[in-house]
Parts: C-alpha cells; structure tokens; sequence
C-alpha cells in the first residue's frame, strides 16, 4: 500500500485553495483539522465533518477525511460528550481531518459552484457573489434564454431530487449566478450583482416574497446536495497528484 506524508497532501491541498486569502466565518478554521501520526494512503470525502461521518471514514478504510464543514465553529467549547467521542475515535484510528469552507465554495475550477455549474452544463463562468473581498460563487450569462422549469429539471437530474422553486422573476432564464449552500438570505445581493436567476441550496420561508420583492427566481437544490461537487474535486485531484486511492462517504441531510 502507497503511504505519503500527510505534509505533503496537506501543502498541496493549501497551495491549491489559498485559505489565506479568504476572510471566512468567525470559528472557522481552514486547512488541517486533526492531525494524525504522519501519512496517508487513503483519501475519504464527505460533506460534514460528524461522529456518523468519522465512522463512515473509518469502514472506509480512510487516514485522510477531507469535509467542507469541519470539526470547528463559532466559540471554543469543551471536548466532552459527543465532541469527546470525536476526539476518541480520531485517536483511536489515525484518522486525519482537512476542512475548507469558503475557499471551496469560491475555486474557479474545484469549487462547489464552478463543479455545480459544469454538471449543468455550463461554460464561460464569471466570478460571482462576493463575501467579505473574495468571490464565493460563479454566474454564466447564457447565449440564449432557458426556461425557469426546464433550468430546474435540469437542476434536479444532477442533484437528485427536483429543487424548491420560488418564481418571483421572468419565466425564462439568461443571467444566472451559483452560490452553493445556504445563501438564501443573500437573494438582494444576487440581485445587485445582476443576474436574474439564483441557484443556492436552502433559504428561510420568507426569502419567496424576498425573491417576488427583487424581481429574481431563486432555486434552492439542498445545502447538502449542492456542496458535495468540492469536496470530490478536491480528492479526486490530490489522488491524482499522489496516486493514492479516495472515495466519497455520502451522509444526506435532506436539508
């Protein structure tokens, strides 16, 4: 079995999402997680970094998790409990954790948008849906229009399940802009910045008079759903580079 220095896939994987140059939510905190004795020769994949998640990279046969959600937000709390069962079972099997939120989000070509958009079928993307100095997202501006329904068939075939629709603007679709996760809230800056259809996973109930109030459709396609494209890139492209195996834990929220 390959074996190659945990610092080597860690540097690598860095020098690609340059978490450095984000500003990202307080807590946060991008880049090696856990680290483990010192070596990888399996990369796991997954979305969340959680117990159910861990144990999943565990059967897998992981020493490296790779997760977009990580082990760390908002303030420092005690390891005891669940978090304790965590720190436990890392330990226990040698299982390293790397996390990048916002700078996975943002990449123009690993990201969880650029990935979203190429499955849709989209090309000539623009940097889309600035947060805090950095682009988050990506939006295409189409030759020609595609209809609001057929745009969310189309959504639908690659996540999976049809998205929740909210109509408030023209029944087809030119200008559209890709911000994965939960950035429903965010419909008046999708707006600003000029696209007349957004696609994001998840929004509170009042964002439907939101989008009717600017004139956009919205598209939420899960939180969960629209943010496992970054992380599989991710892996896929350090498997590549270091020729050791990896694989993606799915762990659905539903949400």
């Amino acid at each position: 079995m390959r074996r190659l220095p945990l610092s080597s896939v860690i540097r690598h994987a860095d020098a690609l999402l340059r978490p450095g140059d984000f500003v990202d939510y307080d807590g946060a905190v991008n880049g090696l997680q856990f680290e483990n004795t010192g070596s990888v020769s399996r990369i796991v994949a997954a979305v969340d970094g959680t117990v159910p998640v861990v144990r999943k990279a565990i059967e897998a046969g992981g020493d490296l998790l790779v997760v977009h959600h990580g082990l760390f937000w908002g303030k420092t709390v005690p390891w005891t409990g669940r978090r304790a069962q965590m720190l436990r079972l890392l330990v226990q099997n040698d299982l390293a954790v790397y996390a990048q939120h916002l700078p996975l989000d943002g990449h123009p070509k690993l990201g969880n948008a650029a990935r979203l958009a190429h499955a849709l079928g989209f090309t000539r993307l623009r940097p889309f849906f600035e947060s805090k100095g950095s682009w988050i997202g990506v939006r295409v501006d189409l030759p020609r229009p595609i209809r609001l329904e057929a745009l969310a068939k189309r959504l639908g075939t690659v996540l999976g399940a049809p998205p929740t629709v909210l109509p408030g603007g023209a029944a087809t679709c030119r200008r559209i802009g890709i911000c994965t996760g939960g950035a429903g809230a965010e419909i008046p800056q999708a707006a600003r910045e000029g696209v007349d259809t957004f696609i994001t996973g998840e929004g509170p109930h009042w964002t439907y008079a939101l989008a009717e109030d600017h004139g956009i459709n919205a598209l939420y396609g899960g939180h969960y759903a629209t943010e496992t494209f970054g992380v599989k890139a991710l892996a896929e492209v350090l498997s590549r580079k270091f020729r050791i195996p990896w694989v993606f834990v799915d762990h659905p929220t539903g949400l």
